[in-house]
């Protein structure tokens, strides 16, 4: 049995396995219905229990809609749906949606939640997202770049603004495809060192630097994400983007890398905030590719759960 719940506990071969999966699932679909069946069916009789705990727009029904596509069922199930570590502990909870479903997909809020999933859970488990990691992201992230650009070994990653769960798995990813990997932002926001640390002891290049015309400097790729989250109070919404302001993603900044890079933003994104509209709709911008390739990488991931 195999879970997916972060991109440094999923061997290397493996990520490089299901990026070119899910790469060749999408060039099989080209021009069908999104509701068209796939030609192979690996989930037919399968059920994947999608359990969010978090809102989420993407996550929902790239999931849904690939399960279907593989032939599968879901049962979508919300925090509000459970007992989750409330009525009944999260261990007890793995044990009987076990004895239900063929796989679970979770978004929740914490690391330890997803972990304790796992732990107890006779069925193969799914990072669909915490406040730590992103995984499923960044598999997406990364399929999407190397169809505008080849191989992302080897090229000069960039991150600008907060050192968030979704850069923290692209810190991770660095590690594992062999990136440069560059953090503009401010201090109090920097990912976590024991990803920063990791990385580098595989021998690749994490770097933190202040100002954001230097870090942009040579970039294949920048990447950003929102500065605010639904749950900060207006006081702390203010207070980030103040902080943040300085790494806003703009034409200007732009300039600054390589005149090919491409620009990911992992959506939803507040325009004009930490990204400008000019930039989201720009010729480099690929920020719809990414999101469609959430369909596809997932649809890898849960075969690759499941052995199929």
């Amino acid at each position: 049995m195999k879970h997916f719940l972060d991109i440094d506990k999923t061997d290397s071969g493996d990520l490089r396995g299901i990026i070119d999966q899910a790469r060749d699932m999408k060039a099989a679909r080209a021009g069908r219905p999104k509701g068209a069946p796939d030609d192979v069916l690996p989930l037919a009789g399968h059920m994947v229990a999608l359990i969010f705990e978090k809102p989420s727009t993407r996550t929902r029904v790239s999931f849904d809609v690939g399960v279907r596509q593989l032939g599968g069922q879901t049962m979508v199930l919300s925090g509000a749906d459970m007992q989750l570590g409330h009525g009944e502990t999260i261990a007890d909870t793995a044990r009987v949606l076990s004895r239900y479903v063929d796989l679970i997909m979770m978004r929740t809020f914490e690391q330890d939640t997803l972990l304790e999933m796992a732990e107890y859970a006779t069925v193969p488990v799914i990072n669909g997202l915490t406040n730590r990691t992103h995984p499923c992201q960044i598999m997406a992230d990364v399929m999407t770049f190397e169809e505008h650009r080849g191989p992302i070994a080897g090229r000069k990653v960039v991150w600008s603004g907060d050192g968030n769960n979704v850069c923290a798995s692209m810190v991770q990813a660095a590690g594992q495809f062999g990136f440069d990997f560059t953090f503009t932002g401010p201090a109090q926001l920097d990912p976590e060192a024991e990803f920063i640390g990791e990385a580098r002891r595989k021998g690749v290049n994490i770097s933190v630097e202040r100002d954001a015309r230097k870090a942009v400097a040579g970039a294949d790729l920048v990447m950003t994400d929102t500065w605010v989250s639904m749950h900060d109070s207006q006081s702390s919404r203010e207070r980030r983007h103040n902080m943040l302001r300085p790494y806003q993603v703009n034409a200007e900044l732009m300039r600054h890398a390589k005149p090919d890079a491409l620009f990911m933003h992992c959506l939803p994104a507040h325009r004009d905030e930490e990204a400008t509209s000019e930039v989201m709709d720009g010729a480099n911008s690929v920020v719809f590719d990414e999101a469609e390739n959430r369909l596809h990488a997932q649809k890898a991931v849960m075969r690759w759960c499941l052995g199929l």
